[in-house]
Parts: C-alpha cells; sequence; structure tokens
C-alpha cells in the first residue's frame, strides 16, 4: 500500500476516524493501530506479518529476561541473544543470495566448484527498519537508557505502527513508548503542521521525483555509454535530488500521518545538501539511521576513543556495514567506502579542513562527493559506474536533459537553501487560520498536485532496503 494513493487515502481515513473514536480507550486504541498496520503491512504480503509478529515477541521476550537479570554477565549474554536472533533473520532474507553467490564464485577460483543451495527468497519490506528497531530497543533496556515496554503489544506497535514501518523514520523506543502510554493529545499546530507536512510529502514524490526519474534518471542509468557528459551530469544531479525527494517524501508524509494519530516522529532530513563537510551531510540526510549507526555500531566500536586512527578504523567499519545494510551489492559497499574514507579523511584533517574549504567551497565540494557515491548507489553494477564516470569525459549535446528536468533539479536543490523550518514556521501562521479556509487550502494544494504530476506511482526508493 503506497502513501500517494487513493488506496491509502481510504484506508488511512478509516484508521483516523476509528482511532480518535477510541481516545478514552488506550489499550483498544493501540490494539486497533496494531491491526491497522498489519492489514498495512499485509497488503505486500500477509505471510510476512508472521515474520513482524516473531520478531516482536521475540524481542519483547529478550528484554524482559534482561530487565529482571541482575548478572551483568548474563544481561551482555541476553543482548548478544537478540542481536544474532535479529541479524540471522535479516541475513536470511537480505543477504543469503549475495552471500551464496559470492561464496560459489570463490570456490569457482579455488578450483572446488561446487552446487550450492539456491533459494528463491522474496524480501520482506522494510525488514532492515523494523529489526534496526527491535535491536535499538533491546540494547536500551539493557543500557538503561529505555524503560521496557509495559505490554507485549507496546513493542507490536512499537515494531509494526504503519507510518514508519516499511521505510523509517527509525523511531527510538524511548521516544515512541512513553506516547504509547497515554492517549495523544496533539495541539492545533501540530495537526496543521502535519497537513502541510503530508502535502509537502505528495508534492516532492509524485510530482520532482517522479517526473527526474521517469524523464532523465532511469533513461540514462540504464545505458550510460550512449549520452554524453552534460546528460550524464545533468542524470547524476537529477538522482541526487530525486533519491532526496523521494526519500524524505516518505519521512514527510510518515511524520504528517502519525501526527494526525497524535504520535510525534523526529525530523529525519535537514537539507543535507547545504551541507559544508561529510560529516554535517549525516547529520542532516536519513538522521535516524546515521544516528542509530552512530549510538549502535561507530560507539560500541570505540567511537573517537584511543586516537585518530582508531576513530578512522570505526569509522569505515560503520559505514561499510551502512553500505551492506542499504543493499546485497559491491556497488553499496563502495558506496559505504566511500564515504568513510572520506568521514576519515575529514578527521584526520579536522583543522585543515576549515581552513582550506570555507563554508561555500566546502559544500560544492561535499556535494560532488555525495553524487559521486549516488552514482555506485543508483548504477546496478560496477561496469555500469565505470562507464558513466568515464562518459563525464565525453562531449555531445543534451539529448535527454530537458530546460524542464534542469529546472526540476534547480529547484531541488534550491530548496536546500530556503530559511530553516520554513515549513513549520508556515505552520504556526497556518494555524490560525480557520478551520473550513485550512481544509479548503489544503484540499485545494492535493488537487493540483494530483493535477500537475504525471501518470503512476513508481514504489518508494526505500523500500528495497
Amino acid at each position: 500500500m503506497l502513501f500517494p494513493t487513493m488506496i491509502f487515502g481510504l484506508f488511512f481515513l478509516f484508521v483516523f476516524v476509528t482511532a480518535w473514536s477510541l481516545e478514552r480507550e488506550n489499550g483498544r486504541r493501540k490494539a486497533f493501530l496494531l491491526l491497522a498496520s498489519w492489514v498495512f503491512y499485509g497488503w505486500w504480503d500477509w505471510r510476512f506479518v508472521g515474520l513482524l509478529i516473531f520478531s516482536a515477541t521475540a524481542n519483547w521476550a529478550i528484554a524482559e529476561w534482561i530487565d529482571r537479570t541482575p548478572k551483568t554477565s548474563a544481561r551482555k549474554a541476553l543482548v548478544v541473544l537478540a542481536v544474532v536472533v535479529d541479524l540471522t533473520v535479516l541475513g536470511f532474507f537480505k543477504y543469503y543470495g549475495f552471500f551464496i553467490d559470492q561464496l560459489g564464485a570463490a570456490l569457482d577460483m579455488l578450483g572446488w566448484k561446487r552446487d550450492l543451495p539456491l533459494l528463491q527468497i522474496v524480501l520482506p519490506v522494510g525488514i532492515s527498519f523494523f529489526t534496526f528497531q527491535a535491536i535499538s530497543y533491546v540494547v536500551d533496556v539493557y543500557r538503561g537508557t529505555c524503560q521496557k515496554a509495559r505490554s507485549l503489544l507496546d513493542v507490536m506497535l512499537l515494531m509494526s505502527f504503519f507510518p514508519h514501518l516499511v521505510s523509517g523514520p527509525i523511531v527510538r523506543a524511548k521516544d515512541l513508548l512513553p506516547q504509547f502510554a497515554q492517549v495523544p493529545r496533539p495541539s492545533r499546530a501540530m495537526f496543521t503542521e502535519a497537513l502541510l507536512l503530508i502535502v509537502w510529502g505528495l508534492f516532492k514524490k509524485t510530482v520532482i521525483a517522479s517526473e527526474l526519474s521517469t524523464g532523465l534518471v532511469d533513461p540514462v542509468f540504464f545505458d550510460p555509454s550512449a549520452y554524453g557528459a552534460a546528460d550524464l551530469l545533468a542524470a547524476a544531479y537529477g538522482y541526487a535530488v530525486q533519491i532526496y525527494c523521494d526519500f524524505s517524501a516518505y519521512s514527510d508524509i510518515a511524520i504528517g500521518v502519525a501526527a494526525l494519530l497524535g504520535y510525534r516522529f523526529p525530523r529525519n532530513f535537514d537539507q543535507p545538501y547545504r551541507a559544508a563537510s561529510l560529516q554535517e551531510f549525516w547529520r542532516r540526510w536519513h538522521i535516524s539511521l546515521s544516528s542509530w549507526l552512530r549510538d549502535y555500531v561507530y560507539i560500541p566500536l570505540g567511537g573517537g576513543r584511543g586516537g585518530a586512527l582508531k576513530a578512522c578504523r570505526n569509522i569505515l567499519i560503520t559505514m561499510l556495514l551502512g553500505g551492506l545494510w542499504h543493499g546485497a551489492a559491491w556497488t553499496f559497499v563502495a558506496w559505504g567506502a566511500l564515504h568513510g574514507v572520506v568521514l576519515s579523511i575529514e578527521r584526520l584533517f579536522k583543522g585543515a579542513r576549515k581552513s582550506l574549504f570555507p563554508s561555500l567551497i566546502g559544500v560544492v565540494v561535499t556535494f560532488h562527493i555525495v553524487c559521486l557515491g549516488w552514482i555506485l548507489f543508483r548504477a546496478d553494477s560496477f561496469s555500469t559506474a565505470l562507464t558513466f564516470i568515464e562518459g563525464l569525459g565525453r562531449w555531445a549535446p543534451p539529448t535527454q536533459a530537458s530546460p524542464f528536468l534542469v529546472g526540476m533539479i534547480g529547484f531541488g536543490l534550491l530548496m536546500h537553501f530556503l530559511p530553516p523550518r520554513a515549513l513549520e514556521r508556515l505552520g504556526g501562521v497556518a494555524k490560525f487560520a480557520p478551520s473550513p479556509a485550512l481544509g479548503l487550502t489544503v484540499g485545494a494544494m492535493m488537487l493540483v498536485v494530483e493535477a500537475i504530476r504525471p501518470q503512476g506511482i513508481a514504489p518508494f526508493i526505500y523500500f528495497q532496503f
């Protein structure tokens, strides 16, 4: 079930009305939201609802066990057990085929060719997100930064809540479980901002991302050898705008939908292409994932303790794992390695970077490093990525980069340099408008988006992760 569809609109209308009709019965409200979330997830494949239930039950049980266990060594063993269970499930569904292929190739090179067991495994939508959600819950209970959930229902809803289930944000238990403890009391400002976020997200996804995808990015990346530097450069910039608009749109809609039900999600994007360093970029891009990798991978590895070289090692390991998290392919690992190497260089030469690269130059350099990474991220193979990069030195008149699409790219980049929190400020003004006027305005904006968007709705890019 995709957000920008009539089916989801009808689904959410029913959920919204029913949830608020149960506002005096918080237990029933949560049970209803859980059932609705299972319907939302089961719309793709009902079989994987059972996987959600298993994951939530296993992690709830282990967290309960940790909370009742005083001995430190036993508590650590239980955390390891939870992580092993979660990563085993993730690894089987997401990486089994990749590792079997690599093992087969390695054995073949050694002259030990074998027929290895191949399985046609369907990747559950959003498995990476709800697995990371589960791991963070158990680890936080172990660390004492989050109290264990009051019930299995709360853990199931934490992991299954449909606004963030399939593509984030990764909402920490310490942020969401206290909200589940009582019926929410949203303000008018919260509702107004939620509506604006949803409209803005619909526009970014269905207009900007869709136009750039079908008109420029997909054709050029399909066969980069057929295009010259102008089209290739436009496609690289176009994909940077497309993936931002696509993914941040999902986050905007998810945050807005959750807010209409009375729950606050953290901000997940903060104008990332205005970053003057790659470190700053990761503070602004997919904030819930970057902070998760920091708290549950980088810091446990040692973080910045032990000197600069050890810090660089930890950065590189973290980013390699972050690349592998995005997909079972060497191009994603290379993408993570690129970010890890540049982040390590920034760490080693932090003072020199600030003196050599003023803010504006830093923004330009950082953006082009990110775009180089996006080429690896988008290409279906190293061969395609290499052909793309080599073609940047080959001049040919543009055939795909029309003025309209170039304008879309420009607009997509311009939004990163608007005043910070512009939408929140607009919501602060709009909350004073009469309800009928606000409703008509939002409705009219949705109709305009519907009228100007291209036909069809492509799945969100991050559904595959």
